[in-house]
């Protein structure tokens, strides 16, 4: 890892945490405005579309179909962005987008187990209370009431797991892929998924009414494009040049800090106290990852 490489790593990580403070608030307003599986599918499709532009013109769409690639692409597309989109449009529906953010902020203690078991990254006394930063944050900002009370929380508690599971089969199955390309399969092969349980679940019976869905698709446009498409494309420049714990780190818990801005402008939801107190332990939390060594 040199040095150069470590800082661009933290570059992309920082824009795409930026990024990422949008997600809550969108996701939240556009599931406001139809059903969340109806969102899922139709935003998906549209960063589809932006990736696989994206592949022809880069002379690489062939690639995705490649016979000793495409079940690797495939399952990359179904857990990233299949199954992981599944699970949090129905969780963010039923939770504020300042729940969201914080319950997301589970992500770095998967991170650190699951790049402990199938990549053999040290866990560090440090990387430890950094972890521990965030779990407290994320206990005192929701409360156990909070995580009783909403489905909607357990289910994005649930959702980071399947973005983990993922970010592990590109660095151990397909590595040297560059993002573009792994951004195409999440997408292609994810909104496919999306697409099919949109139509055994609810089907066009839930298409918003023309006067609902045409404010809305410049906002499904948006969401595809820039926070979805552009947002992995940054993730996966992170992660090919810092290690994933890290990685990780520092942009999750990032994003509620940054999330608070775009929740207020779009939503206009405000913190409580225990909220902000909350975030401010998971501030402790990013730093020390942020200080800490990259993991060999």
């Amino acid at each position: 890892m040199t040095r150069r490489a470590e800082r661009l790593g933290l570059l992309f990580a920082a824009f795409c945490a930026v990024n990422g403070a949008f997600v809550p608030a969108i996701s939240k307003l556009t599931t406001d405005r139809a059903d969340p599986i109806f969102v899922a599918a139709a935003s998906s499709l549209v960063a589809a579309l932006a990736a696989a532009a994206v592949l022809a013109s880069r002379g690489e769409l062939a690639v995705l179909v490649e016979r000793r690639r495409v079940a690797k692409l495939a399952l990359l597309g179904a857990l990233g962005t299949g199954a992981a989109f599944i699970l949090f449009f129905e969780g963010v529906s039923r939770s504020s987008a300042i729940e969201t953010a914080l319950c997301l902020q589970i992500e770095p203690v998967y991170s650190l187990l699951f790049a402990r078991v199938f990549l053999g990254h040290a866990i560090t006394k440090r990387r430890v209370i950094g972890v521990m930063l965030l779990l407290a944050g994320i206990a005192l900002a929701v409360g156990v009431d909070g995580v009783r009370g909403s489905p909607g929380v357990w289910l994005l508690l649930a959702t980071p797991i399947c973005w983990q599971a993922s970010h592990l089969l590109v660095l151990r199955h397909l590595p040297g892929l560059a993002p573009p390309l792994l951004t195409g399969a999440r997408y292609v092969f994810g909104g496919i998924v999306l697409c099919l349980y949109w139509g055994l679940r609810t089907g066009p019976a839930t298409i918003p009414a023309a006067d609902v869905l045409a404010p809305l698709l410049p906002v499904l446009v948006v969401q595809g494009v820039i926070t979805f498409y552009l947002g992995t494309t940054l993730w996966y420049a992170a992660i090919t040049r810092l290690d994933l714990a890290r990685t990780t780190a520092i942009v999750v818990p990032s994003i509620p800090i940054l999330s608070l801005g775009a929740s207020f402008l779009l939503l206009g939801e405000v913190a409580s106290p225990r909220e902000w107190a909350g975030l401010v332990l998971c501030v402790g939390g990013v730093l020390v990852f942020i200080t800490s060594p990259h993991a060999a």
